[in-house]
């Protein structure tokens, strides 16, 4: 495949420095949201941070999808005393379209309960509470060590999430409704072997209305997100290069030095709600396209107690109806696409009414910002609207995520933001997993991988570097002059200023890199992401 791109009557340094990589015909294989809107800042332990949707591709698993939202970001391990235990007045959700209306038509419902023992010691004579969650070692669930108990359940809604039929998923060995949850990774001596005693959290459970079973696991893991956090937010502050010239440009344009720089959450640890459903349970009919996101919830009014009673988290009383805090669909939209004024706007939006937020996404702000932080105008896209990610993040794409509703006759589909996955696209092995998602494997040619971002996402998939790609024009790029992919004909390459140079882009951490999976190796298999790193070693 051969790109084409405009004449300059100004050569760009940045392209000239990295001239070779315009040459490119294949590319090899190889913090969604932490923190992203004023308001959640102040409730982290509702914080959504990262959601994956994917065809399961652990051996023996054809026929599943698995979804996982993490909550709570910026985990340090040793947080000690009281960890990272998730919200009991909370409601975490995920969320299923599967007919292209922008609304959930399947909603999987988590609501957590932290049980204090009261463990305590006789101290002279008195009985004395402890101040610590954990007696002593653990090594099983609900153990005799453990301060607080902490467990969950789990429902499922048909319909709407609030007014739609709900029915409890159970545990397929006893039936119960309850699970437990594991404690937090404290450290080696407390847990011993935490791979193991997280593995006994893992559940086969009956799910209403569907044909066979699924799993269910929900606990502390290591982040797998990758990401030079602070670089970027730095407006691009590449180390080694003077601030706002085009050195940082041809840094950041360098394929060769996509891991060249640090992932700022490599010590950081998230708390996983991981799902694994037969694909049968979440499609509608013929389609084989379904949308999902992630939302939590608070009750709407929170009273502070001026004399709290002994217990557990006991200083407010709550009530009220549930008010979504938190949304999440496809990755880093609300962190740098939605404009300051509306992020919090966005967390309490559904998807069906995302057309509020269109003018974020057909005339984005970033690519200008990339100009301003590296000093290197004119090097955005120049097609106006933005159809390329209006097709990407609004509707889906033709032929591969975008759901029938859209092309029936008359069209009901509705434009929202969420991620969008087609389940009829086998799963690629982790081995052969590329990089850049799908873009990365239609560039590839005739038996890429088509299994990766934006169709669903994987641990894998580097989403930095895709979205940078994405937003500077790689769809484009790659649409041709015949609009291959139907982004609309203004979406071609004469509306790239970087050309195939594009495809270089990245943020210095390779998602897939060794360095990444040195410090947080996923597992092959359900729930794939990997073990938190302790507290103490």
């Amino acid at each position: 495949m051969t790109f084409n791109h405009p004449h300059r009557t100004r050569l760009l340094p940045i392209v000239a420095a990295v001239g070779a990589l315009c040459g490119l015909t294949t590319l090899p294989a190889q913090a969604s949201s932490h923190r992203e809107a004023p308001a959640i800042t102040a409730t982290p332990k509702v914080d959504g941070t990262d959601f994956y949707m994917f065809n399961s591709y652990e051996p023996g698993r054809t026929g599943y999808v698995t979804l996982i939202a993490n909550y709570l970001p910026l985990q340090d391990a040793y947080g000690g005393p009281n960890y990272f235990k998730l919200d009991p007045n909370a409601l975490y959700e995920i969320h299923v379209d599967n007919n292209g209306d922008g609304k959930e038509d399947i909603t999987f419902q988590f609501r957590f309960n932290n049980t204090l023992k009261s463990t305590a010691l006789m101290i002279g004579g008195k009985s004395v509470a402890i101040p610590l969650t954990q007696s002593g070692q653990v090594s099983a669930p609900n153990a005799a060590a453990l301060n607080v108990n902490e467990s969950f359940t789990l429902d499922i809604v048909r319909g709407d999430r609030r007014t739609g039929a709900k029915a409890s998923v159970t545990n397929a060995s006893g039936g119960s409704a309850t699970f437990a949850k594991p404690s937090d990774n404290i450290g080696t001596k407390t847990i011993p072997n935490y791979a193991a005693y997280a593995a006994q959290h893992i559940y086969t459970v009956n799910i209403p209305g569907c044909t066979g079973t699924g799993k269910v696991f929900v606990g502390q893991r290591k982040d797998p997100f990758a990401v030079n956090l602070g670089v970027i937010f730095d407006l691009l502050n590449v180390p080694g290069a003077a601030d706002f010239t085009p050195a940082e440009a041809a840094f950041l344009l360098d394929n060769s030095q996509k891991d060249a720089g640090t992932d700022d959450l490599m010590d950081a640890n998230v708390t996983s709600l991981a799902l694994e459903v037969p694909t049968a349970c979440l499609t509608a009919g013929t389609d084989p396209v379904i949308g999902g996101w992630t939302t939590a919830s608070l009750r709407q009014g929170s009273l502070l107690s001026n004399a709290p009673k002994s217990g557990y988290q006991t200083s407010a009383i709550v009530g009220g109806a549930w008010t979504q805090v938190s949304r999440l669909g496809s990755p880093l939209i609300n962190e740098v696409i939605i404009g300051l004024p509306d992020k919090d706007k966005f967390n309490n939006s559904k998807p069906k009414d995302d057309g509020q937020f269109a003018t974020y996404v057909t005339n984005p702000t970033l690519p200008a910002l990339v100009e301003i932080a590296l000093a290197t105008p004119n090097i955005a896209p120049t097609n106006f609207p933005r159809n390329d990610l209006v097709t990407t993040f609004l509707t889906g794409i033709a032929g591969v995520t975008q759901p029938k509703a859209f092309s029936a006759s008359p069209a009901t589909g509705v434009a929202a933001e969420m991620l969008r996955l087609n389940t009829a696209i086998a799963p690629t092995p982790e081995a052969m997993q590329n990089r850049l998602g799908l873009l990365g494997g239609l560039l590839a040619g005739p038996g890429g991988d088509l299994a990766g971002y934006p169709n669903g996402r994987r641990p894998n998939d580097d989403v930095v570097d895709i979205s940078l790609i994405a937003v500077m024009g790689g769809l484009c790029v790659a649409n041709g002059a015949g609009d291959t992919y139907k982004f609309g004909a203004a979406c071609n390459p004469m509306a790239v200023p970087l050309g195939a140079a594009v495809f270089g882009l990245h943020d210095g951490v390779d998602q897939a890199g060794p360095k990444v999976k040195a410090n947080g190796p996923l597992l092959p298999g359900f729930p794939y992401v990997g073990t938190p790193i302790p507290g103490a070693r």
